[in-house]
């Protein structure tokens, strides 16, 4: 993998990472559409690590105030009822779905699953699932309304996320929204419960960094690059679904699906 490769890559990634339309299914795609290596999902873990340092940083604040808040609230009970010790809970339990289902499924999440069939096919299908979330959800909840069954719930949601092309954003963001939250309040969860699972991810490959399975270099570029972008991809989305629904990304994702399944039905391309 060259500079360039690197660069458009982590644009991508920052691009792709939080907007709903998958992020580990563009850096299949895209390779494969100029004809590039296919990068691999240890790359791809990798380098989420840099768009989940701008969640870290735009939501900063918002974090400090959850750890310490749940943090005292284990030996100071009063504090338990507070949303932030609630949302650290929520978002602690709404990790072990994607934690556990990932690890049982690794090798299949590394190989099987990086097939452009069953990617295109998760695009339109997860696609048109929000666009029925959007239509279905009553869009008035707040982050304020959690509550644990809910945070299991879009917990469980996350864990689609694992099949390429489902997307991590979407696949929350649909479960909030099918439980009647607004689309701010969906996405803004979806940033926040993203944080562990990336995180624990994105360190359970980096241990590649030192076995000659990466490219050390070109991983750090991409890693910097997304991390620019997708700081800049939150504050732009938050402000766009304030007032506008996720239609427009779900029409994205199935006319993408659909080009990719003439492509592969055709012969232009190849599933692997």
């Amino acid at each position: 993998m060259n500079v360039v490769e690197a660069t458009v890559l982590g644009i991508v990634q920052g691009l792709t990472e939080f907007l709903p339309i998958s992020s580990s299914g563009h850096l299949l795609i895209v390779p494969k559409l100029l004809g590039w290596k296919d990068p691999g999902a240890a790359f791809t873990a990798v380098i989420q690590l840099g768009t989940m340092a701008a969640v870290v940083i735009y939501f900063w604040r918002d974090l400090v105030r959850i750890l310490t808040t749940w943090t005292k609230s284990l030996w100071t009970p009063e504090l338990r009822p507070q949303q932030d010790a609630r949302l650290g809970w929520y978002i602690g339990l709404g990790t072990v779905p994607v934690a556990v289902i990932g690890l049982a499924l690794n090798g299949f999440i590394e190989g099987g699953a990086r097939n452009l069939w069953l990617n295109a096919s998760s695009l339109i299908v997860l696609g048109l699932l929000l666009m029925v979330a959007e239509w279905a959800g009553i869009g008035k909840r707040e982050v304020a309304d959690l509550n644990m069954r809910d945070g299991l719930i879009i917990g469980g949601f996350q864990a689609l996320a694992l099949i390429p092309g489902s997307s991590r954003s979407g696949s929350t963001m649909t479960g909030a929204l099918f439980l009647g939250y607004t689309r701010e309040a969906a996405a803004r969860y979806s940033f926040l419960l993203s944080i562990p699972a990336v995180v624990l991810s994105g360190l359970f490959e980096l241990r590649k960094a030192f076995d000659g399975s990466l490219q050390v270099v070109p991983t750090a570029i991409a890693t910097v690059v997304s991390f620019v972008v997708g700081y800049a991809c939150i504050a732009w989305l938050l402000k766009f679904l304030t007032r506008h629904s996720t239609n427009v990304f779900v029409f994205y994702r199935v006319a993408l699906g659909g080009v990719l399944l003439g492509l592969l039905a055709a012969g232009a391309i190849s599933a692997t």
